[in-house]
């Protein structure tokens, strides 16, 4: 039985090309490491950027500002957080209710604030 599977392996190897790698079967898109290429822009006048207070996955509207984005600002945001509440909305901010946070380097912005550019 190990010959028999012992052969097959040695077969399946040789018939393998020289040139056949496991990096060249993995595909583009999640080999690079800078793959997130979502643009947004900022449609708030001034818009904070807020790091969640003791180690909370979602950002709250008091929650610590790490900086400030200003109108016509892009930024890059692949991932969001949604904020779960047990009635209505998580935040009003730039006139409109939401519960959807984008995250960007340095923290979480609402993303009513942001549109896509």
């Amino acid at each position: 039985m190990k010959t028999m599977i012992a052969a097959a392996a040695a077969a399946a190897l040789t018939l393998l090309p020289a040139t056949a790698s496991p990096a060249a079967a993995t595909p583009a898109h999640l080999s690079s490491p800078s793959a997130c290429s979502a643009k947004w822009v900022v449609t708030g006048k001034k818009v904070a950027v807020r790091k969640p207070a003791d180690n909370a996955p979602v950002a709250s509207p008091d929650s610590p500002v790490v900086r400030y984005l200003y109108r016509g600002e892009v930024v890059t945001s692949c991932v969001e957080a949604i904020a779960r509440t047990q009635s209505g909305p998580a935040y009003r901010k730039c006139g409109r209710d939401g519960h959807v946070w984008r995250i960007v380097r340095g923290g979480q912005v609402p993303a009513t604030c942001l549109k896509r550019a």
